[in-house]
C-alpha cells in the first residue's frame, strides 16, 4: 500500500471519528472496540497468505483512525468547567480574573473573556480555573491583561436562533475555546493591569496606536473598515452596515476569518505578481506572517495563516499533490490539537475549503475565463474569487441560511482594490508614528480606496434581489453538494492530465 494513500486514509478516519463523536457519544468502550478491532484485521491482512488483502488493510487503518479520532473528543470534553461553578448557576456571584483576550468592540457594548481564578465564598476566596464571557458596556474600556472583580448572575451559554431560522450552536463554538459560562449584567471593578502575557500585551497596544493613528485622519466608517481589513481590528462598523456586508456577499472582509485571511492572501500574492516568483513568493510569506502578527496571532489567524502560506507554496511550486497532502497534514495536527474546531468553529471549515478551492479550482475555472482580460490581475481575481465561492457556498448555505446573488460582482469590483487599500492603510498608521501631517496623503488615497468600497456594498445591497432567504439547506443536500464538487474536479483533473499528454 503506498504511503500516501495510507496516509489520506489515516486522515480521512481520524476526521470521520471527530466528526462522529462531535454529535453520538457511544462511549470509550466503542471507540477502544474500534482500535482493537483494526489491529485484529491489520494483523490478519499483513500476515495471511491470501492474496488481494490490500484492502483489507485500508479498512484497518481507516477503523484505527476513527477510533483515535473518537478517543481524541472524548479527551477534550473531559473538562467542560468548573464543578463549583456549576453549582452557582443563576446564582449572583461575585469573581475575580484577567483579560485574556482582545476586547471585542460592538456597536452598543464590549464583549470581554476572563480567566477567572478566584470565587467569593462564605466571605473567603476560592481558587477556580474557567474562562467566562460576558458584556460590559463601553466605557469605561478595559485592555488584555487587566484584572477585573465581577459581580453578577452566572448562566451557561445558550444557542440561539438566527434572522434566517437557523440555530446557531452557540454552546459549543464557546467551548471549542474552554468558553463555558456566561455572566449577565455584570459589574465590573478595575483591581489592575498587566497581568497578560507580555507579547501579546505588546502586539495590542502597538496595533491599538496603529489604529488611533489612522483614526485622526480617516473619519468612521472608513477607519472601522481599514482597521479591519489591516490589523483585524474589533471594532463596530454597525449593525446595519454589517447587514449590508453579508447581503452583498463580501463580509469576509471584516469579520476576520480564516475564509477572508486566504481571500486576503491570494490578493497580496497578486499584488506582488509583478516581481520575479521567488521574490514575489517571500514578500507574500512575509505579508501574510506580518498581518497574523499585527492581528494579535490567535488561534484562528495562525490556523488561516498557515493554510494561506500553503496556497502560495503551491502556486509557486505548482506541486499540488505535495501541498494537497501538506495541507491534510496542517488540518490533521490542528484537529490533534483541539478536535472541536471540526464541526463548531466555522472560521477553521471555511479557510480550509477557501484553500481548497484556491489550489484545485482556481486552476480549473482559469481556462474558462480567456475572454477575462489579464491587465490589472483582472483573471486571476476572478478565477480566484469563483473558485473560493463554489467551495465554500455550500457551506454558507447550511450554516446562515442565506444566498447572495450579487456576491460575484462584489467581490471582483472590490477586492481588486484591497491590496491597494491596505498598502495606503498601513503606510497611513506608519508613518502617523512619525508625524500626523505626512500621513494625510496617504490617508486620502486611503479614504478613496474605502469610500468606493463601501458606496460598491451600498449600491448592491440595496437592491430587491441582492440576497434570498434558504430557510432549508438539509445535511445531507451539503454532503451531496460536496461529493458533486469533489467528482467535477477529480474528472476535470482527468482530462486535463489526459489533454497534456
Amino acid at each position: 500500500m503506498a504511503l500516501h494513500f495510507a496516509f489520506f486514509i489515516f486522515i480521512a478516519g481520524f476526521t470521520s471519528g471527530i466528526a462522529f463523536r462531535s454529535f453520538f457519544d457511544l462511549g470509550v468502550s466503542f471507540a477502544l472496540f474500534a482500535v482493537f478491532l483494526s489491529v485484529a484485521l491489520y494483523l490478519y491482512a499483513r500476515f495471511s497468505t491470501h492474496k488481494g488483502l490490500v484492502f483489507v488493510g485500508a479498512i484497518a487503518i481507516g477503523i484505527f483512525a476513527l477510533g483515535v479520532g473518537m478517543l481524541r473528543f472524548d479527551l477534550s470534553v473531559r473538562n467542560t468547567g468548573d464543578p463549583f461553578l456549576d453549582t452557582l448557576i443563576g446564582q449572583r456571584v461575585e469573581v475575580s480574573g484577567v483579560v485574556v483576550d482582545e476586547p471585542d468592540e460592538r456597536e452598543f457594548n464590549t464583549r470581554l473573556v476572563i480567566a477567572l481564578d478566584a470565587v467569593k465564598r462564605d466571605e473567603q476566596q476560592e481558587k477556580i480555573k474557567s474562562k467566562i464571557i460576558l458584556s460590559a458596556a463601553q466605557y469605561p474600556e478595559y485592555d488584555y491583561g487587566d484584572r477585573v472583580y465581577l459581580v453578577g448572575r452566572l448562566q451557561k451559554p445558550k444557542n440561539f436562533t438566527s434572522d434566517t431560522g437557523k440555530e446557531f450552536n452557540y454552546e459549543e463554538f464557546l467551548g471549542k475555546d474552554g468558553i463555558y459560562y456566561e455572566l449577565v449584567n455584570p459589574s465590573i471593578e478595575l483591581l489592575g493591569k498587566g497581568e497578560g502575557n507580555m507579547v501579546k500585551s505588546a502586539l495590542f497596544s502597538l496595533k491599538h496606536s496603529f489604529l488611533e493613528r489612522v483614526s485622526r485622519v480617516i473619519p468612521e466608517p472608513h477607519a472601522s473598515l481599514l482597521g479591519g481589513l489591516v490589523v483585524g481590528a474589533k471594532q463596530a462598523l454597525g449593525n446595519d452596515l454589517l447587514d449590508d456586508f453579508r447581503t452583498a456577499g463580501i463580509i469576509h472582509i471584516v469579520v476576520l476569518s480564516g475564509y477572508n485571511i486566504t481571500i486576503v492572501a491570494e490578493a497580496i500574492m497578486r499584488f506582488f505578481s509583478f516581481l520575479p516568483r521567488i521574490a514575489g513568493m517571500w514578500l507574500g510569506v512575509v505579508s501574510i506572517v506580518f498581518f497574523a502578527v499585527m492581528t494579535g496571532a490567535g488561534a484562528t489567524i495562525v490556523r488561516a495563516s498557515i493554510m494561506a502560506l500553503l496556497v502560495i507554496l503551491a502556486r509557486a511550486t505548482g506541486r499540488t499533490h505535495d501541498i494537497t497532502i501538506a495541507l491534510f497534514l496542517a488540518g490533521f495536527l490542528m484537529l490533534a490539537h483541539n478536535p472541536k474546531i471540526l464541526m463548531f468553529d466555522p472560521s477553521f471549515q471555511l479557510s480550509f475549503l477557501a484553500t481548497l478551492g484556491l489550489i484545485y479550482g482556481a486552476p480549473l475555472v482559469e481556462k474558462y475565463f480567456h475572454l477575462v482580460p489579464t491587465r490589472f490581475q483582472l483573471r486571476e481575481f476572478a478565477t480566484a474569487t469563483i473558485a473560493t465561492q463554489i467551495f465554500v457556498l455550500p457551506l454558507l448555505l447550511y450554516m446562515t441560511g442565506e444566498f447572495s446573488v450579487v456576491a460575484l460582482p462584489v467581490n471582483l469590483l472590490v477586492l481588486v482594490f484591497i491590496p491597494l487599500t491596505m498598502l495606503f492603510g498601513f503606510l497611513t498608521g506608519v508613518v502617523g508614528f512619525v508625524n500626523t501631517t505626512l500621513s494625510v496623503p496617504f490617508a486620502a488615497v486611503s479614504y478613496l480606496f474605502l469610500a468606493y468600497e463601501l458606496q460598491v456594498v451600498e449600491f448592491f445591497s440595496s437592491l430587491p434581489f441582492a440576497s434570498v432567504s434558504v430557510p432549508y439547506f438539509p445535511l445531507w443536500l451539503l454532503v451531496i453538494l460536496y461529493i458533486l464538487i469533489s467528482a467535477m474536479v477529480f474528472r476535470l483533473y482527468k482530462n486535463t492530465r489526459h489533454a497534456e499528454r
